[in-house]
């Protein structure tokens, strides 16, 4: 039941930062298209766009686009993975091969990069 209510709160937290993110997307498009005629908006954006919070908003949003990606691609593409995930169980060693043990190695090794940094920039 308790993860039901954690999955509840996680969707509806996705669906308020998607809801923000497009109508900022939406704001900063309007003003784009307003700007060339405008020398003082052309200005304004300009400054924004090299501004802590535009850098910042581009780095978070590039990190979780990665994220996504991977998160996406271990979830959905090895039903095996995405089964022992969603419900929680230990991975049990029945004999893999040092190459699922170096891969599973590294995803765990993403994992914890991805989440860890918070300020860097994407390769």
């Amino acid at each position: 039941m308790a993860i039901d209510s954690y999955m509840d709160e996680l969707n509806l937290r996705i669906s308020r930062v998607t809801e923000d993110l497009r109508a900022i997307q939406q704001e900063l498009n309007c003003a784009a298209m307003q700007a060339p005629g405008d020398p003082e908006l052309m200005e304004s954006l300009h400054a924004l766009s090299e501004a802590e919070p535009i850098t910042v908003l581009r780095s978070a949003v590039d990190q979780m686009r990665h994220f996504l990606w991977f998160y996406s691609q271990v979830v959905g593409s090895e039903p095996e993975i995405g089964d022992r995930m969603r419900q929680h169980e230990p991975l049990k060693p029945a004999g893999p091969t040092r190459i699922q043990q170096l891969s599973a190695a590294d995803e765990a090794v993403l994992l914890r990069y991805l989440a860890e940094s918070k300020d860097r920039k994407p390769n």
